[in-house]
């Protein structure tokens, strides 16, 4: 979690002059998207330093001379849809550097979303927990997240949880369906997998695109798997600075070593990993946290570049960035099979995620 005030350094727009030398009688604060050079800035590329302050109070903005702002549309004019499972490592339209606390670029992981819930005595859905788009009209998270009676939303697209000003904007959608697992346990949380059908599909953009999923009963060992999540249930909220997207590169970690790790903490000698569960982490400071569960674990699919499938779901763990204490995640290729069966039902086709 973070919560530190970053901003944009002016490297887009010089119309105003020489920086730290701005007039701000003639410039106003814009999108940095909306002036480059006086020019129409179409697709945002440029390089964005997260820790700099200027003259704006949002660091995606900058000031620019009032007349060479000009409106540009913030939808894609067209998009190639390559497949599941591809990551922008560089990011999408613009590229963030003083990313000293693991944080995601814009539209590094497509398929990441937000999951909102409001009670029946609430009147707002507040920030839940994180999961992945598997179709575009269905989301895959954790059962732990959205067994509760109540109604859901995602959000799909998102990155800065406390700015709207990206280049690209978040699509929203209603949840009309939530299917837990018949064998979801709440106290240990076995079989701790949801589906979540929305109202309508998200489109697919830029930064908005579907998981690959693994095939049933696939072991995965890759040591460079990337765990996403915002780990902060502060959307929406005005009173708290920006919360970016935050990426963790962790190793997958083999069932007998994870049971045997967890053996040595307060679950004791007698602790058996129940098959639902795969491993990842054990490396001191770099885990899932609070507010991440729900949200996918990824691993790269082998000799396809910058293409991953999402072997896990942040379930549960002991403590937060112990070392030798790796964290339990949901094994998707565990429950493949019942995935597909649950869309099938639904007649939505299982494609999407496939490769």
């Amino acid at each position: 979690m973070f919560r530190y005030k970053i901003s944009l350094i002016v490297l887009l727009c010089f119309s105003c002059g020489v920086y730290g030398q701005t007039n701000t009688d003639e410039c106003e604060c814009v999108p940095f998207y909306l002036c480059v050079n006086g020019t129409i800035n179409t697709n945002g590329v440029g390089v964005i330093d997260i820790r700099i302050k200027d003259e704006c109070d949002d660091y995606l903005e900058i000031c620019c001379n009032k007349n060479d702002t000009t409106a540009v549309t913030r939808s894609p004019s067209k998009v190639i849809d390559k497949g599941c499972g591809f990551r922008n490592p560089d990011g999408v339209g613009y590229r963030i550097i003083g990313d000293t606390n693991n944080e995601a670029q814009f539209g590094e992981f497509p398929w990441m979303v937000a999951v909102f819930y409001k009670s029946k005595k609430s009147d707002k859905h507040l920030y839940k927990c994180g999961g992945s788009l598997i179709h575009p009209q269905v989301v895959l998270t954790a059962a732990h997240c959205v067994n509760a009676a109540g109604s859901f939303k995602i959000r799909a697209g998102e990155w800065d949880s406390q700015t709207t000003r990206e280049i690209f904007s978040y699509q929203d959608r209603t949840v009309v369906s939530v299917v837990v697992h018949s064998g979801f346990v709440k106290k240990n949380l076995q079989n701790d997998v949801a589906l979540l059908f929305l109202d309508t599909p998200v489109d697919i953009a830029p930064h908005v695109n579907v998981a690959c999923l693994p095939p049933q009963g696939a072991v995965e060992v890759s040591s460079e798997c990337f765990v996403t999540g915002w780990g902060t249930e502060q959307f929406e909220n005005p009173d708290v600075y920006q919360v970016i997207l935050k990426k963790i590169e962790l190793p997958v970690i083999g069932r007998d070593r994870c049971q045997s790790n967890f053996r040595k903490t307060r679950l004791g000698n007698f602790f058996k990993l129940h098959r639902s569960f795969m491993c990842a982490g054990g490396i001191e400071g770099k885990d899932a946290c609070t507010g991440d569960g729900g949200g996918p674990l990824v691993c790269p699919i082998a000799g396809q570049e910058y293409r991953y499938h999402q072997v896990g779901i942040v379930s549960w763990g002991i403590g937060c960035g112990t070392k030798d204490v790796p964290g339990a995640y949901v094994d998707v290729a565990y429950f493949r099979k019942w995935i597909d069966d649950e869309l099938t039902k639904k007649n939505v086709p299982i494609s999407r995620y496939s490769y």
